[in-house]
């Protein structure tokens, strides 16, 4: 524990840039909100009127159904930043995968903003908000370490800069990336159990709004 600890403590600057980068996403998605036409407004407004509606009347999927396909989609990406950080040539896509991750989240929230004014905030903030204020800081924790494993692949397998093996990083990373993955699990218990039922408190607002 002492060890992961310290080699989070090391990893710092990573998160810190990493947290920028998932923060340029979120502008640059809220951005794309604006910069569509008139016709594709139209059509996201439609979708989303037509989704509260059946929110509303229907409620969402059943909870245990819901919770696989919600847990498997926050794995995958938990899984995939651990594959790529495994490899020299996975540091890009690292990086697109936090980048794209602020993207969607901004262009949700943008979309809500833009078609419901505060009515729409107030339901990002019981839809979006909660479980993501988990959920971020353990995909960013997952790719700061796996950038810094990538980073010392390099310096080892390709410039040669480094003698000492890379067994116990190997380890260290797969220790933490599993700690994450069991993160995931509970922060999916919540998106799916919880997040619904604060969904249909707020839906009936921006149906009589529509």
């Amino acid at each position: 524990m002492r060890s992961l600890r310290l080699m989070m403590k090391e990893q710092t600057p990573l998160y810190i840039f990493v947290a920028v980068l998932f923060l340029v996403g979120v502008v640059f998605g809220a951005l794309i909100v604006s910069a569509l036409t008139l016709d594709q407004q139209q059509e996201l407004g439609d979708y989303l009127g037509n989704f509260f509606v059946t929110v509303d009347q229907q409620g969402l999927s059943a909870a245990p159904d819901s919770y696989w396909d919600i847990a498997a989609l926050n794995l995958k990406w938990i899984g995939l930043i651990w594959i790529l950080g495994l490899s020299v040539i996975g540091l890009p896509g690292i990086l697109i995968l936090d980048f794209l991750k602020g993207v969607l989240i901004g262009f949700t929230v943008g979309c809500m903003v833009s078609e419901y004014s505060w009515h729409g905030m107030l339901f990002a903030l019981v839809s979006v908000a909660p479980h993501n204020l988990v959920l971020i800081p353990v995909l960013l924790v997952g790719s700061a370490a796996a950038i810094a494993f990538s980073l010392l692949m390099i310096r080892s397998r390709v410039l040669g800069q480094l003698r000492s093996p890379v067994a116990r990083p190997f380890v260290m990373y797969t220790v933490l990336s599993f700690g994450l993955a069991v993160l995931v699990l509970g922060i999916s218990g919540f998106e799916a159990w919880v997040t619904p039922t604060m969904m249909r408190w707020v839906t009936p607002m921006l149906v009589s709004k529509g």
